[in-house]
């Protein structure tokens, strides 16, 4: 299996590139790589060795949405790189495609046949409610039909539920809901983010809490406005995620840790943030000493959380 990457090419780049040979596909953006992504994956990874074919996971960048609808930009549960990751190490061969204008243009048979020399199909798998091609009109349904003469099978599964369909919107709305742990649950494991570590207004350090400021180089999907138990790099800590309305009256929101029991420069380093129990909302207090008492007691509520977080 070729190393993965996370530079996504263009159509017309990826059949000419490295040679991938007969493959069984799965496709879509899989942010986050949730309980459901894991179980397309482990069935495409069925239907390659049924076949004698590698399992190719093409992995859309931007996610199509961003294209079609020009000036939105999605709230993504990982950054590129990550998600090709996860996708890899499921056991699936990633490929990440540019999804541009050309790409929406073209029928979902058309598609496959532009992957080719370098990728053959022989399968496409996925459950009964996806589709893809322009207009979204390549259904299982319709692909079933053209299958047999275009050289490929499809390959339908039951998705993954939970109470529900598992779906990245759905693990966004858990989060924008302030419900952390139904975002775990839908993931299987905990929500984070992924960021460099930026000079903030050094306002916590004079608090007695430094935090860690993080910046991002992708458009996060973050939780509700609050103050949260989590884990920076592995290191419990105290999670504020917020706008900061005792110091600020309309700021941006920023998200920011302070690591627990822990001392060190982290400026620059690029950090991953797990988000934990949800302790309280946002708010702002009547005194600066009075917002000081109230971060003690959140981190002994933090220490608390610590015990019971997945």
């Amino acid at each position: 299996m070729s190393a993965a990457t996370s530079e996504a090419r263009s159509v017309a780049d990826v059949a000419t590139g490295p040679a991938v040979g007969r493959a069984a596909l799965a496709l879509g953006v899989f942010d986050g790589v949730h309980r459901g992504h894991r179980a397309l994956l482990s069935a495409t990874r069925e239907a390659a060795a049924a076949r004698g074919a590698r399992p190719v996971a093409l992995v859309f960048d931007p996610p199509p949405v961003e294209v079609i609808r020009p000036g939105f930009r999605l709230a993504r549960l990982a950054p590129l790189d990550e998600n090709i990751a996860a996708v890899a190490g499921s056991g699936v061969q990633p490929v990440a495609v540019r999804f541009d204008e050309a790409v929406r243009e073209l029928a979902a048979e058309d598609f496959l046949a532009a992957l080719q020399p370098a990728v053959e199909p022989v399968a496409v798998v996925m459950t009964p409610f996806t589709a893809f091609g322009h207009e979204r009109a390549g259904t299982p349904e319709r692909l079933a039909r053209i299958a047999a003469r275009r050289g490929f099978q499809v390959v339908v599964i039951d998705p993954e539920t939970d109470d529900g369909p598992i779906s990245s919107s759905r693990i966004r709305r858990a989060l924008a809901d302030g419900e952390p742990g139904l975002a775990a649950r839908l993931l299987g494991r905990r929500p984070a983010v992924s960021g460099t570590v930026v000079h903030g207004d050094g306002r916590g350090r004079e608090l007695g809490y430094p935090t860690a400021n993080l910046g991002f180089a992708y458009h996060p999907a973050l939780p509700a406005l609050g103050i949260y138990a989590g884990y920076l790099d592995g290191r419990p800590a105290l999670v504020s995620i917020g706008r900061r309305p005792q110091f600020h009256e309309a700021g941006e929101v920023v998200v920011e840790a302070h690591v627990l029991d822990w001392e060190g420069d982290l400026y620059g380093h690029q950090v991953r943030l797990e988000l934990g129990h949800r302790l309280r909302d946002e708010q702002r207090f009547a005194s600066v000493g009075a917002l000081v008492a109230q971060m003690q007691r959140d981190e002994e509520a933090a220490r608390r959380a610590f015990g019971g977080l997945v």
